[in-house]
Parts: structure tokens; C-alpha cells; sequence
């Protein structure tokens, strides 16, 4: 296993450890976090925005989040390392914001916000950045998780599809935020093709322009080679005796 992909599992095995020790807290105490996760427009839900992601209602909600957090999040620093955390904190946050101001008024909880979040992002990301490996790598994240757009729809009322929904929305527009940052498409020898210049009869102002820089450089040049010619007077007092 080479070191690239070992750091790139450790941000996603973290979270999934966090997720685990929720849960085992959550039984060896006997309490229910619930409370914790977001509740839209109140402010003692503004809370939830930071804790949702790490609360579960049951091993089987914990486990299919946790092996997308670690799939998903697995690529995400893989492939796009120089956004991946920027990229993470960002869709923790919107999806957060964004459903305790749009969500149904319960308590919404887990981390499935931010699994549409990386699976919106990465999908996009290889389409914009056109690189064959990375559009390789969406469809292979729509292969794997593209049953994953069904759950932005409200089937089941059980189901905060708004979580979803605001999730995807989030890792769309940081795909789009960051689409010129990170891993780009290589460039091709035709890529490097001049653009024709455009025909003499044809108004171009861009082109007027550096007519007229060029112009206005050329007397400058002339101005400071042109000879400096200096008349100097001088005047004699006529004696008054002559």
C-alpha cells in the first residue's frame, strides 16, 4: 500500500471512528443524542449543525454512512488532495446551514448529508475538470452510489431527504468553487494551436487597442532618442566710453 493512499484514508477512517464511539457512548450510558442532531429554525438546533453528522438511530443507519464516509472520502483525498479538506469542511458546514433553515421541523440526524455531499462533488468535479481519470472516477461513483439520487426525493417520511438534497446542492457548488483548483486535464500539443487572428476589416477593439499602446510606445521611444539641442545667450555690456 503506497503512502498516498494511506494518507488518504486516514481523514475518513477518523470520522468513522467518531461515528463508532457515538454510537458505543450512546449504549454504555444509556442515553439518546437525538436532541443533538438539527432542528430547522430553532436556535437550540443551531447545535446541530456541528454534532448531526457523528448521530445515528441504529447500527445498520451507522454502518451503510460509514462505508460511503469511507469509500467517498477515500477518493476524495486521493484525487482531489489539495481541496479534499477545504472541499470536507465546506459541505459539513452548507449542508448543515442549509437544512436547519430548509429542513421539516424534527430533528434530523447522520451523516448522509455529507455522503450526497462528496458523491455531488466528485461526480461533478471529473466532469468539469475534463480529465479522463477523473471523469473515469464519476462514473465509477455514480456505478457504486448513483441509487443515491432516489433518497433526495420525499418516499419516506422516516428519511430526511432534505438532509440529502441539501447535501448534494452543497458538494455541486464547491465543485464548482474549486473546479480551477487542484488536479487539472493535462495539456496536449493541440492545445497549444493559435487562435487566427482576426481579419484587418474586421472591428476588433482589443486589437485597436494594442495599435494604439504600441503607437503611443513607439513616440516615447522616438521622444527619448530625438537630440536635445541647448541655446545658451550671452550678453556683453557695451563699454560707455566707445
Amino acid at each position: 500500500m503506497n503512502r498516498e493512499l494511506i494518507s488518504s484514508i486516514l481523514i475518513p477512517s477518523i470520522l468513522v471512528a467518531a461515528f463508532v464511539l457515538v454510537k458505543l457512548a450512546e449504549i454504555v450510558f444509556g442515553v439518546d443524542l437525538v436532541q443533538y442532531g438539527v432542528f430547522p429554525r430553532k436556535l437550540s438546533g443551531l447545535l446541530g449543525i456541528l454534532t448531526f453528522p457523528f448521530i445515528h438511530a441504529d447500527w445498520k443507519h451507522l454502518f451503510n454512512n460509514s462505508t460511503a464516509i469511507f469509500v467517498l472520502g477515500t477518493m476524495l483525498y486521493y484525487f482531489y488532495r489539495e481541496v479534499a479538506s477545504k472541499t470536507l469542511l465546506w459541505v459539513y458546514l452548507l449542508s448543515g446551514v442549509w437544512l436547519w433553515i430548509g429542513g421539516r421541523a424534527n430533528f434530523h440526524i447522520g451523516a448522509s448529508g455529507i455522503v450526497y455531499a462528496l458523491f455531488g462533488f466528485l461526480f461533478v468535479s471529473g466532469l468539469l475538470r475534463k480529465d479522463l481519470k477523473l471523469m473515469a472516477l464519476s462514473l465509477l461513483v455514480v456505478f457504486l452510489y448513483g441509487s443515491l439520487v432516489w433518497g433526495v426525493f420525499p418516499v419516506d417520511e422516516t428519511i430526511s431527504y432534505e438532509g440529502h438534497l441539501f447535501g448534494l446542492f452543497a458538494g455541486v457548488v464547491v465543485a464548482f468553487v474549486y473546479r480551477k483548483q487542484g488536479k487539472q486535464r493535462p495539456k496536449y500539443s493541440w492545445d497549444y494551436v493559435e487562435q487566427e487572428e482576426t481579419p484587418e476589416w474586421f472591428p476588433d477593439p482589443e486589437r485597436d487597442l494594442r495599435e494604439q499602446e504600441q503607437q503611443q510606445e513607439l513616440r516615447q521611444q522616438e521622444q527619448q532618442k530625438a537630440p536635445t539641442v541647448s541655446v545658451t545667450y550671452i550678453y556683453k555690456k557695451k563699454d560707455e566710453g566707445a
